[in-house]
Parts: structure tokens; C-alpha cells; sequence
């Protein structure tokens, strides 16, 4: 964690106070994880940092609000899935503008009896918005489990590997431990994950 120990509220407090350290800090240990949840989901790389922009300038608006009891991390990801949202909405009406401005060029447009429409398409990305949003709540729940009952060598390696993109070997070796300790922690970890997936897909949640 670029974060040093120090509760939440304390840290929140800081940048309350314009802490340019705690903002750093801040930026420090969100910033990658922020763009790695929106870059596969938008266009390209340059949208995906305006959209981490958004979520930080986001964040600051809704401090006077925050409620400090609530997790900081599952603040920061529910406002970047809400700006991923609305910009999705300004995609589909762009779409709309260009579809109408065809329309006003020709009568038809020929588009092939099996494809695809952009409205569809949109509709079908903001559904897949909705459902990753219910995942990173659910990560989110899972990753505080692990911060109250302080597994701090145990969040790291998720982080890792999930996040970092590293094999079992090499987490294993950055950590200083064994390569069947990372492996049994993976397995554990995407058990309790599909466990909550199907719980979802009880609710009526298809992913």
C-alpha cells in the first residue's frame, strides 16, 4: 500500500485540510487501480485517465458529504462507475446525433439485417456498467474483510496478482513466501468471489 498505516478518518481529515502529501498519497494508491477498472470499458487509454480525473475532482466535491464511516476505497470506485455511466450516456447521444444526421442525408440507411445498432450496443454496455459496479462492491467488501482482520501480506498478494498482473512465482518471491501459500490464497479468494457471483445470479444478476 503507497498509503502509510493511519485510519481512514484521520487520512480523510488531511485532505480536508489540503494536505498536498495526503492528496499524493491518495492519487498514489488509486490512481492505477482506478484506470485499470475503466480502461477495458471505454474507447482508449486518454478517456479512461480524463475519466479518473472526473472520479478524483468527484471525490473532492462529495468530501463536505462523506460520511467517514463509509469505506474510502468503495467511495472512490462507486464514483468512477457513476462517471463511467454518464459518460456512456454522452456516447449514446452522440451516437443519436450522428444516426439523425445520416437520416437528414438519406432516407435510408442500410445496415445488415443481423447487426447490431448502436442503441443496442450502448444499452448492452451500460448493463455490463451495472454489473461490473455490483463486482466492485462486492471486491470492495471482500478486500475490507481483509484490512479489519489485518492480512496485510495476504491483501498484497491479491493485489498482485489480480491487480499487478503477476504470476504465483513471482508474487511469491516479492512477498517472501511460498508459491503454494500464494496459490491457496488465490484459489480461497475466487471461491468467496464465485460465491457472491451466484448469489447475484439468484437476485436475478446475470453476468
Amino acid at each position: 500500500m503507497n498509503r502509510p498505516e493511519q485510519s481512514e478518518q484521520v487520512f480523510i481529515e488531511r485532505i480536508r485540510a489540503k494536505d498536498p502529501v495526503a492528496w499524493e498519497q491518495l492519487i498514489a494508491t488509486y490512481e492505477g487501480r482506478l484506470l485499470a477498472f475503466l480502461e477495458p470499458r471505454v474507447e482508449d487509454r486518454a478517456t479512461a485517465e480524463d475519466l479518473v480525473q472526473e472520479t478524483f475532482t468527484g471525490f473532492l466535491r462529495s468530501l463536505p458529504h462523506f460520511d467517514d464511516s463509509r469505506s474510502l476505497e468503495k467511495w472512490l470506485f462507486a464514483i468512477a462507475a457513476n462517471k463511467l455511466k454518464d459518460h456512456l450516456r454522452r456516447d449514446r447521444r452522440l451516437q443519436s446525433l450522428m444516426v439523425s444526421s445520416e437520416e437528414h442525408r438519406s432516407s435510408q440507411i442500410p445496415v445488415p439485417a443481423k447487426a447490431r445498432g448502436p442503441s443496442t450496443i450502448l444499452d448492452s454496455r451500460e448493463r455490463r456498467t451495472q454489473r461490473e459496479a455490483l463486482l466492485v462492491t462486492i471486491l470492495g467488501e471482500e478486500l475490507d474483510r481483509l484490512r479489519q482482520n489485518a492480512e496485510w501480506t495476504r491483501l498484497a498478494c491479491l493485489e498482485l496478482l489480480f491487480v499487478g498482473g503477476f504470476r504465483n512465482k513471482e508474487a511469491a518471491e516479492i512477498l517472501g513466501i511460498s508459491e503454494q501459500q500464494v496459490a491457496n490464497w488465490k484459489h480461497d479468494f475466487q471461491s468467496r468471489l464465485k460465491r457472491h457471483l451466484d448469489a447475484a445470479r439468484e437476485n436475478g444478476i446475470v453476468f
